[in-house]
């Protein structure tokens, strides 16, 4: 009762103001407190007020401080990470940047800024995928088959959602439509349980708006990319069954979850589906039955990391979701780009066939790994053509030009593409461990190998090895005890344990004894986890918490058990606090 009673003021707390609708793209006006890059537009503008301010928790506050001092903004709704979403309603931009900088119970204020898919398409047949299994320059894949095959683990792909394939339709769970514009989402409503891609074609130039120097966008008429399958089909093509590509992660499962429509997405919905896709709670949107382990993200526009994508990117990774964005297709410095030079994500760099840095790939600093892209023409030949089809990614796809046609393959090049390699190979990852995302992400780093070619300005750590990294993550360390065997939580009632018999070990228990807990419950807030030494001494791993509604315990705590004799029964003490949630311990394991 007690936790429901909490539900409900959370609700009654967040309700959303009525009415709003959100402004599609604006001409973005060229302030020096406005910092739109060329090519840039924004949307709306988002704020986020202090602690303590009013206007944090009251939307009401919110309302009354955009409308005052002679602006005509309007507060369209809040976002989950508390920030809120302001209509301009032809203001300018900068001004009305300026002016909430200025207040100071304002945290931050930024441009929504409109995101686009980060890939190149091109049409062609489909021919192979080297960049799975190539010496040279693939990432060494089916190696990692005999380890892993990504079974349990879902991935959200947050793109332009998903067109029906019989080659990805046996992985696809449910996901959702966080396109607020119904203008953008093409399907007559705005934000719906229905993630498919409507297409995103553009059928004049400047249909969109213009950019930040008055260029039209888009420069000119554009066709349906259909970004969100080919993205899907690299990291989850059904595999083994006589047709088509396979996916580097062929039993995990698909998550659609659609923020980029006709002119790209905004910053403010692809926040939002951070935050849903992760477990985490969007007010008037239901509950994520099924939380991703893994986002993939290969989209962006050229800004700082914002506070916004960075609030909804830490709040993912709190909830054990690891975030892989692409790093931006413009041969630039990827610190320049949003979300690509966010902090907590693992941020990928494309490379060539011949093991070179991609001609278009962003570099730097903030690259942490490079993944196949593919060339579908060298640098020097003209944009747009494609002559070099088999040195691509080849995926899934639909022959539609505007509206959705039949299904197909065709090969793309991009950061989007090297992207979903590595979410693949994460997927892997997590479906055989109960590693962190910051784990995740080194052990990734710390076994890739050289890049066959060169690669100037950086591309992190270098091309990321699919058996290397298996084989690392799954090797029985020394000192490592398991209990794999089910054991049933009672609802609201007794603790219960599960036991490990440690032998062998001389001497006390290490200073940073590691407990991995695998356990399985709808709502993980309910559980107080323990870990009880031989001679009944107790450790805390984790206290209750009614505001924790994610599913699922999967961590690695590290305990202090120099005081206690390493030999002996171990036992993790599950004890569930509160009633209409249920659970299983599915696992758990101390390495010494």
């Amino acid at each position: 009762m007690r936790r429901n009673l909490f539900r409900a003021a959370a609700v009654a707390g967040a309700v959303l103001l009525s009415g709003a609708a959100l402004t599609t793209a604006l001409p973005a006006a060229a302030e020096p407190v406005t910092p739109l890059a060329a090519g840039q537009q924004a949307v709306s503008i988002i704020v986020g007020y202090k602690t303590g301010a009013a206007e944090s928790r009251s939307d009401v506050a919110a309302a009354e401080d955009s409308a005052s001092k002679g602006r005509r903004l309007k507060v369209n709704r809040r976002l989950a990470t508390g920030g809120v979403v302001v209509d301009l309603r032809g203001d300018d931009l900068g001004k009305a940047l300026a002016g909430f900088r200025a207040d100071p119970d304002v945290a931050y204020a930024e441009p929504d800024l409109v995101m686009q898919p980060l890939a190149d398409p091109n049409d062609t047949d489909f021919a192979t995928q080297w960049d799975l299994f190539e010496a040279t320059a693939g990432m060494n894949v089916p190696g990692a088959w005999a380890t892993a095959t990504g079974s349990g683990v879902t991935v959200a792909v947050i793109d332009t959602g998903y067109v029906a394939h019989s080659d990805l339709a046996a992985n696809i769970v449910p996901g959702y439509d966080f396109i607020t514009s119904s203008a953008a989402a093409r399907d007559g409503n705005g934000r719906d349980n229905n993630p498919a891609d409507q297409g995103d074609w553009v059928a004049t130039a400047g249909e969109c708006g213009t950019d930040a120097n008055g260029n039209p966008v888009p420069a000119k008429p554009t066709d349906s990319s259909w970004h969100g399958t080919h993205v899907a089909g690299t990291i989850a093509a059904v595999t083994g069954n006589s047709k088509g590509v396979a996916g580097i992660a062929y039993n995990a499962k698909i998550q659609p979850v659609r923020v980029l429509g006709k002119c790209g997405g905004a910053t403010s919905d692809i926040a939002d589906a951070i935050t849903w896709a992760s477990g985490g709670t969007v007010t008037g949107v239901p509950a994520n039955p099924t939380p991703a382990k893994v986002i993939n993200m290969s989209l962006g526009g050229k800004s700082a990391c914002s506070a916004t994508y960075q609030n909804a990117i830490n709040g993912a990774v709190g909830r054990g979701t690891t975030v892989v964005v692409s790093a931006g297709n413009s041969n630039d410095d990827t610190a320049n780009y949003n979300p690509a030079s966010c902090n907590n994500v693992i941020n990928v760099a494309a490379s060539s066939r011949e093991g070179n840095r991609a001609f278009y790939s962003n570099y730097g600093a903030k690259i942490d790994i490079a993944a196949p892209g593919g060339e579908t023409r060298r640098a020097t030949d003209t944009p747009g053509t494609v002559t070099t089809p088999e040195n691509a990614i080849y995926s899934t796809l639909n022959t539609g030009l505007t509206t959705p046609g039949n299904e197909t393959y065709k090969p793309y090049q991009g950061t989007s593409m090297a992207a979903p390699h590595i979410s693949g190979l994460v997927a892997l990852i997590a479906s055989k461990t109960t590693l962190t995302p910051a784990q995740i992400e080194t052990a990734i780093k710390n076994n890739a190998r050289p890049l066959a070619g060169t690669c100037t300005g950086g591309c992190g750590a270098g091309l990321a090895d699919a058996t290397a990294t298996l084989t690392a993550v799954t090797a029985t360390p020394a000192g490592y005890f398991e209990n794999t065997a089910d054991v049933t939580i009672p609802d609201a009632g007794a603790a219960i344990t599960s036991s490990i018999a440690v032998t062998g070990r001389a001497g006390n228990a290490p200073t940073t004894l590691k407990v991995g807990v695998n356990i399985q419950h709808s709502f993980r807030g309910d559980l107080v986890i323990d870990l009880v030494a031989p001679d009944g001494s107790t450790y805390r791993l984790k206290n209750s918490s009614t505001s924790d509604s994610a599913a699922n315990v999967v961590a690695t705590y590290t305990v202090n058990a120099s005081s206690e004799v390493a030999n002996g029964t171990w036992k993790l003490k599950v004890q569930d606090t509160y009633s209409s949630d249920t659970g299983y311990i599915n696992s758990w394991n101390l390495t010494f």
